[in-house]
């Protein structure tokens, strides 16, 4: 989910909202305010900080890869997300999570949030946190060093007794407010080919107190929360390769086709990769998109359509469902694709989508659209990928973005309509990201950084409705047994 600007009159509301439902909090609960920041923004770093790396890098080499299973499904007119099944606490209790490259906080609704969603259509179960239910919870003060890498320096006003809150605004105008807390996240580690053990570390995420928007119980494909794989210290990703529990280094591999996929934790050694570098000093996975091509032909663009302001790059968010285009790449795009077929009535649906009949095969009537970016790597896109079916028309899934940023008109975001059934790898620690057609379905080999040995991770699909149905088969069988073998 893309952290985007809104605009400033939601924004506004939105500020005055936190303050004032803060201000409430505060004086029950006795919570502080911070700002989300880079662990050294606004301050030299120092040689501790320098050393503190070398730690972290040296510890990095004795951790573990990691599986985490993986739900959902890209189409839009599905679910049009992935969560993953994660456990938190002591004893540990399972929650479906949103995973979102898009974002860097870590958040599960918690108990005293009134307006969070407690039954979802998806088939799984909700749990609401509860800090007081685990033997492992803690509140997160805003004296601690966490608070103050999120401030850039102290809190004004923070005392021991006050704890960390938070406020982050989604792009789509959805909202999440709650404090801090640190606990127990319980994870699989891979142990062998398609095994896992458990294991588990401490991490610091939000405890949701206040959801708006698409986050509230009016969402009835809710989840428990969002699990943030953004890059800055405060991500779940960053903390657990901070104490050496894993590396800074995922990939997932999204399955559009049957939903579910891979997503794996740690250093990926086949299939191997073509990366290219991220762009510095950008908050997301941003990179350096050279040109676009639709079939054969070359899209008309300038070099510097891809950098205006002070949004660099090509933004990769598996948080998004559909792809963001700035409007001059949009509208070649889009005329680029009808024209394949002049006899098409185009109609729009939802006034955002662009849809039309059709009955022949997708990949043989429409061209196939490529990304190229920095160091020759490209991204191509079918049209069974950037198509999909609607109320029984084709829709387009290209959007222009300056219908949906009107301050960002050419931002361009690329989400699971494009990243699905491809391997996508993040290294963090190289600065760098990068693809490869793969079938999601399979399996890929991660290097076991403990023994040196290389293990395989499989797809998973996870869905409490689909253990359900197992279970009543089962139930059927055994019925259907003693009713063949009969009592003598």
């Amino acid at each position: 989910m893309f952290l985007g600007r809104i605009s400033s009159y939601h924004h506004a509301l939105l500020l005055i909202s936190f303050l004032v439902v803060s201000t409430a909090i505060s004086s029950s609960l006795s919570w502080g305010v911070i700002n989300v920041k880079n662990k050294f923004a606004g301050r030299q770093r120092s040689l501790f900080d320098f050393k503190d790396h070398d730690t972290r890098r040296h510890l990095s080499l004795l951790a573990a890869a990691v599986d985490l299973p993986l739900g959902g499904s890209s189409r839009p007119g599905g679910l049009g997300l992935y969560y993953a099944k994660i456990g938190i606490g002591t004893p540990s209790k399972d929650y479906y999570v949103q995973v979102d490259t898009g974002t860097d906080l870590m958040w599960v609704n918690c108990i005293q949030c009134k307006e969070c969603p407690t039954r979802s259509s998806l088939g799984i179960d909700l749990t609401l946190y509860n800090v007081e239910d685990s033997a492992t919870g803690k509140l997160v003060s805003c004296d601690q060093e966490f608070c103050y890498e999120f401030k850039g320096g102290p809190l004004p006003g923070c005392t021991a007794n006050l704890s960390c809150t938070y406020l982050e605004i989604y792009g789509d105008g959805s909202s999440t407010a709650g404090y801090f807390v640190k606990d127990v996240l319980l994870y699989d580690r891979v142990s062998g080919d398609l095994k896992t053990s458990s294991a588990n570390g401490s991490v610091i995420f939000g405890c949701g107190a206040i959801q708006s928007g698409n986050l509230d119980s009016s969402n009835e494909e809710a989840l428990d929360g969002i699990l943030g794989f953004g890059k800055s210290n405060s991500s779940m990703i960053s903390q657990l390769a901070s104490s050496g529990k894993v590396e800074k280094m995922f990939a997932h591999c999204l399955d559009g086709v049957n939903g579910g996929g891979i997503f794996a934790i740690g250093h990926v050694v086949q299939p191997k990769v073509n990366m290219t570098p991220l762009v510095s000093n950008q908050p997301h996975y941003n990179v350096n998109m050279t040109a676009v091509q639709v079939g054969h032909d070359f899209l008309n663009l300038t070099i510097d359509l891809f950098e205006q302001g002070d949004q660099k790059g090509t933004i990769i968010d598996s948080g998004t469902t559909l792809a963001y285009l700035p409007e001059m790449i949009y509208e070649q795009l889009l005329s680029k694709i009808l024209s394949q077929h002049p006899n098409l009535k185009p109609q729009t649906v939802h006034d955002d989508y662009t849809c039309f009949q059709y009955s022949e095969s997708l990949d043989e009537g429409f061209p196939n659209v490529t990304f190229h970016f920095e160091n020759s790597l490209i991204m191509k896109v079918y049209p069974h990928e950037y198509l999909f079916a609607f109320n029984g028309l084709w829709c387009i899934g290209w959007q222009n973005s300056g219908m949906q940023y009107k301050d960002q008109k050419n931002m361009t975001i690329l989400g699971d309509l494009v990243l699905s059934n491809k391997l996508v790898l993040y290294d963090l620690e190289n600065q760098a990201i990068g693809w490869t057609e793969y079938n999601c379905s399979s399996s890929i080999q991660v290097l076991d950084e403990r023994t040196g040995t290389v293990h395989l991770v499989g797809s998973h699909y996870i869905s409490s409705a689909c253990h359900f149905n197992t279970k009543f088969i089962m139930i059927l069988i055994l019925l259907a047994t003693l009713l063949h073998y009969p009592d003598s």
